[in-house]
């Protein structure tokens, strides 16, 4: 089970202070026949409103909600044009330069709510050499990446975003485990999956962002005089993109909101 990740590099959120601690109720009045209960309430009272006006400027901070209770867009453009945001050059420099320009799939959404793009990145096709690193094995590998970008218009998505971490299974492939990512976004997360690929998740105001890596391994044609299967090499290991797909994310939020 995906439990509630910890941040990398930092600690845990504090409880805050209690402010209205320490009230007696049953004190008696004061002197001159006051009631010292009259005077304190007004005082609880006024503190409670600056109390409340502090947590709302701390919502209104955290979750990039607007005075309208609509979630701050902070600056970014999700259109049916936004795919060509999308370089990657840290995962081209990694895995092999991009086959075609990005690919825009056809269930976008433009909604007066919602805006979505999804495309995806085909990487150049490499072969994969044997275990002695001499020659090429006979199998290739090849690399795809995939963004969704969505920016909400109408409803926080942050609490949504959220509880999605804790998910076990995402499109039918177990989520192995979750990891937080510092200083990106009002929040993200890093997703390992059970098939090895990965996916870097960011929510900020009302934009929420993905991007997804993934490998697949294509075996030698088998030749028709040879007998047996050819033998199988190692899936690269996809842990050692894991900062370059981090790195891509950063700049696409930033051409995002070029855009």
């Amino acid at each position: 089970m995906i439990t509630e990740p910890e941040l990398v590099g930092g600690p845990g959120p504090e409880e805050p202070a209690d402010v209205v601690s320490g009230f007696d109720p049953g004190q008696g009045p004061a002197a001159g026949g006051r009631r010292r209960g009259q005077g304190q309430g007004l005082l609880w009272a006024a503190a409670g409103a600056v109390v409340a006006s502090a947590v709302w400027a701390t919502a209104v901070f955290a979750y990039g909600i607007g005075g309208d209770r609509k979630p701050d867009p902070r600056g970014y453009r999700v259109e049916s044009d936004s795919c060509a945001a999308v370089e990657l050059k840290a995962l081209a420099k990694a895995v092999g330069e991009p086959a075609a320009e990005p690919s825009t799939e056809l269930d976008g959404i433009e909604h007066p709510a919602l805006r979505r793009i999804r495309c995806t990145v085909d990487f150049t096709v490499a072969a994969v050499r044997a275990p002695d690193g001499a020659e090429a094995s006979g199998w290739s590998t090849g690399y795809q990446a995939s963004l969704t970008a969505e920016l909400h218009k109408e409803a926080d998505p942050r609490p949504e975003f959220e509880a999605s971490t804790t998910l076990t299974e995402i499109d039918d492939v177990g989520v192995d485990r979750v990891e937080r990512v510092p200083d990106l976004g009002d929040l993200a997360y890093l997703l390992i999956m059970e098939d090895e690929s990965m996916r870097v998740q960011v929510v900020e105001g009302g934009a929420v962002v993905t991007l997804t890596l993934s490998s697949w391994m294509s075996p030698p044609d088998i030749d028709s005089g040879r007998n047996g299967l050819p033998d199988v090499v190692d899936q690269p290991e996809m842990l050692a993109y894991r900062g370059d797909l981090i790195s891509d994310t950063r700049e696409v939020m930033k051409a995002l909101k070029a855009g």
